[in-house]
């Protein structure tokens, strides 16, 4: 695919090392020469030194030809422009990164499409939404939903109280009657190497462990791994950044308890005129005793989502030494994910990877509607439209040429979510989620032509 990405930024960069990583044709365009030089020297690349909503710009980076314009500049009215501009200038498709959810509130009334822009994405509101569903999921590290919750996907750390720790995913399934869950990628403890499990793949003592769940099966999951479901009302967050301000807002609506500490006097100031059903305290989140003062040991979630990737860190693990029993904090630098476990946090969330995945789903081929990385895993989870003319339609899933390196979770047939096992024949209208090594991607994706 040729690809344009406008602004060179934390997230541009991302996606232009993600994507150029998968042989893309990727231009960069951005006006700060530092930039564009340090992704020039670092990516496989062409860049593009200019105003990305300048006509001759756009036209220099060959918009004409662009399968793809993404704009994700600091600024949302430049993106909008951006896009507006490329897709009059022949650009087949348009992603506009904005700050101002409401625009993504009211996209189908406004109708973006008929000005040329085909998907918004706010890093910070999918951050927002990321976290609430992480409370939601309490006892997991990382969840994500499917179809609004016909399958759930969910991570977690396999302690030794498992039942099925010991036992093969073949005869884990035979301690349920009937399966609602499906376990679909393994990482061994203590190292980087992703599994796709298969029959005879046992499950062992701390291991992370993906599965995807239909409805019900996550309760199955609380049963057969001893973890308990403990609902979470009394949330502290520490930043009152555009996440953080989200966070708060949907949690109250949700009836949550929450308190937010910012330390910017001026910024708490209007945080409470915007947040009337949160308590707002002006102070330094790092001090110890200001937190013991707004009882933090009664919290039962601890969120930092400062500007600052290594006082998020702390101020989690100072949470966790209170007694606060689920942590999750804001990074920047991807390579943090690899130490969540190791010391001690609940979970990472990361802009960066969440824009790339709502993004990805684009670049990808066949009918790809919903995509995400696995956190610290080496595989992707993708979610196919399954069409009359796919080569995986009107068959069972075990004569299916699949590699072994990729494994179907579940399919979404009528809104429901189906665990489906070898004799499950695909039909014309499913959605099929997979989960697959990058080696494997472009096999599966064969499968759904």
């Amino acid at each position: 695919m040729k690809i344009i990405i406008a602004g060179a930024g934390e997230v541009g960069f991302h996606l232009a090392k993600l994507l150029s990583y998968e042989s893309q044709e990727i231009t960069l365009i951005d006006t700060y020469k530092d930039s564009l030089t340090y992704a020039d020297n670092h990516l496989d690349i062409r860049i593009v030194k200019g105003d990305a909503t300048s006509i001759a710009i756009l036209k220099e980076s060959r918009v004409a030809n662009a399968d793809l314009v993404i704009a994700v500049t600091s600024s949302e009215t430049t993106n909008i422009t951006v896009c507006v501009l490329a897709k009059q200038l022949g650009a087949k498709q348009t992603i506009a990164r904005i700050s101002n959810t409401e625009f993504i509130d009211y996209k189908d009334e406004v109708g973006f499409t008929k000005f040329g822009i085909d998907e918004l994405i706010s890093p910070e509101s999918l951050a927002a939404a990321e976290i609430e569903l992480l409370l939601d999921q309490s006892a997991f590290n990382d969840s994500y939903e499917f179809e609004e919750g016909a399958l759930t996907m969910v991570g977690l750390n396999l302690s030794r109280t498992a039942s099925f720790v010991g036992k093969s995913v073949r005869e884990a399934a035979q301690l349920l009657p009937e399966v609602h869950f499906m376990a679909i990628a393994i990482q061994r403890f203590g190292t980087q190497y992703t599994l796709i499990p298969r029959g005879d793949t046992v499950f062992k003592e701390g291991d992370q462990v993906y599965f995807v769940t239909s409805k019900g099966g996550v309760e199955e999951l609380y049963k057969l791994t001893g973890k308990v479901k403990e609902d979470i009302k009394n949330v502290m967050i520490l930043g009152g950044s555009k996440i953080g301000f989200k966070t708060a807002r949907d949690l109250c609506a949700n009836k949550f308890n929450v308190k937010l500490i910012e330390k910017d006097k001026n910024r708490a100031f209007d945080l409470a005129d915007e947040l009337p059903k949160a308590l707002v305290i002006n102070g330094d989140g790092r001090n110890v005793e200001l937190l013991e003062e707004e009882s933090i040991s009664e919290m039962e979630a601890f969120i930092s989502v400062t500007g600052n990737s290594e006082t998020n860190i702390m101020s989690c693990l100072m949470a966790k030494s209170k007694g606060v029993r689920k942590t999750i904090a804001l990074v920047e630098n991807m390579d943090y994910f690899e130490l969540s476990q190791s010391i001690g946090i609940d979970t990472l969330i990361n802009k960066k990877l969440l824009a790339a995945n709502n993004i990805f789903r684009y670049v990808r081929k066949g009918e790809v509607v919903a995509m995400t990385k696995l956190n610290n895993m080496n595989a992707e989870i993708l979610e196919f439209n399954v069409k009359v003319n796919s080569n995986i339609c009107n068959t069972l899933i075990r004569d299916l040429e699949f590699p072994r390196s990729a494994i179907i979770g579940g399919v979404i047939r009528n809104d429901e979510g189906v665990i489906a096992l070898g004799d499950f024949t695909i039909q014309e209208g499913d959605k099929v989620v997979v989960c697959c090594l990058p080696k494997s991607i472009k096999q599966v994706e064969k499968l759904f032509f």
